[in-house]
């Protein structure tokens, strides 16, 4: 029998990328989304509901006419720049959102759930590779968001015996290897994109945040993990939750580090053509290294990154931002 995953935020980067690995297992797909930050275009793997998630009534029509085995939420504001200069627009959307989710496959009875979380709920961390005991001390609203949904699943499970699973990204990059869907953001703020267009465009340069980070060239540092390996571990996370229930965490990164001026000679060696750059001060509260551990997923999913090799990332990033521009 053919399952049913209902995909909030399946218009997205990350949502549709995992839509697609859902879809090539067999899975019947439906993608809910509002399109205030996703695409309809990403929309190629089953139906596009028009909903946004705070909108119980649709929502609850929504469950119940496709009756999905599982629900994979990507629905989430994320820039973290505009979640400190606005946090009431993402404590309602993100958390206020999630809630009413949840309330409303609580009382249809719907209760499996895998989460977009994020490593930002782990703010300055202690100690570098981080696992998912590492204590969760975001310095941001967009992180406070992601991990009080964290809590609020914790609780679903305790009290409703709702099943889920939180998968906590490092630094999602890449575009989908057969270059069906990519990265679209608007504004951009993900460092691979801006850096290639640096390469492709000299008139819009990148600026490197900080050059005196305690790293080996002042940089910082982030651990890079493509978007299709973000995709199998949900589709590893959704078999999961078929055949057990419980509340339950995963790091999804690769446990190596890329420096920021390492990434700039990357691209521009890749793309033929070095990015124009500037430089500036850092930025407030950034960790001078993020890395995840991924044992955790690695030993109870039977994940293990795949595509996440950082100069394929930069090739799938770079091909998907060319097609564009030529179309």
């Amino acid at each position: 029998m053919t399952r049913t995953v209902l995909v909030t935020g399946g218009a997205g980067y990350v949502g549709s990328h995992c839509c697609k690995a859902f879809a090539n297992a067999g899975w019947r797909v439906i993608t809910l989304d509002n399109l205030s930050r996703g695409w309809r275009e990403a929309v190629r793997w089953g139906p596009l509901i028009e909903c946004d998630i705070r909108d119980e009534a649709r929502l609850r029509r929504a469950l119940e006419t496709h009756k999905p085995d599982l629900v994979a939420h990507f629905a989430a504001l994320a820039y973290v720049g505009e979640s400190v200069t606005d946090p009431a627009r993402y404590y309602s959307n993100n958390t206020t959102g999630t809630l009413a989710l949840l309330e409303t496959m609580r009382t249809t009875g719907f209760g499996r759930i895998l989460f977009s979380s994020t490593c930002a709920s782990y703010g300055i961390p202690q100690h570098v590779p981080i696992e998912e005991s590492h204590p969760q001390s975001p310095i941001n609203p967009y992180g406070w968001t992601k991990m009080i949904i964290e809590r609020m699943l914790g609780h679903y499970g305790s009290a409703y015996r709702m099943a889920s699973v939180s998968l906590r990204y490092f630094n999602a990059a890449g575009c989908d290897p057969g270059g069906e869907i990519g990265e679209c953001h608007e504004p951009e703020t993900h460092a691979i994109p801006l850096v290639i267009e640096a390469a492709r465009s000299p008139g819009r340069p990148f600026t490197v945040l900080g050059t005196d980070f305690p790293t080996p060239d002042g940089s910082a540092i982030r651990d890079y993990i493509h978007v299709s390996d973000l995709a199998q571990a949900h589709l590893l996370a959704g078999e999961m939750l078929m055949g057990q229930g419980g509340v339950h965490a995963f790091n999804l990164g690769t446990g190596i580090g890329t420096s920021v001026l390492e990434l700039l000679e990357r691209v521009g060696r890749i793309a033929g053509s070095a990015p124009s750059v500037n430089y500036g001060p850092r930025r407030e509260g950034d960790p001078p290294v993020l890395i995840a551990s991924y044992a955790k997923a690695e030993r109870e999913l039977g994940w293990q990154p795949q595509y996440s090799q950082i100069d394929f990332i930069i090739e799938t990033a770079l091909r998907w931002r060319d097609r564009r521009v030529r179309t």
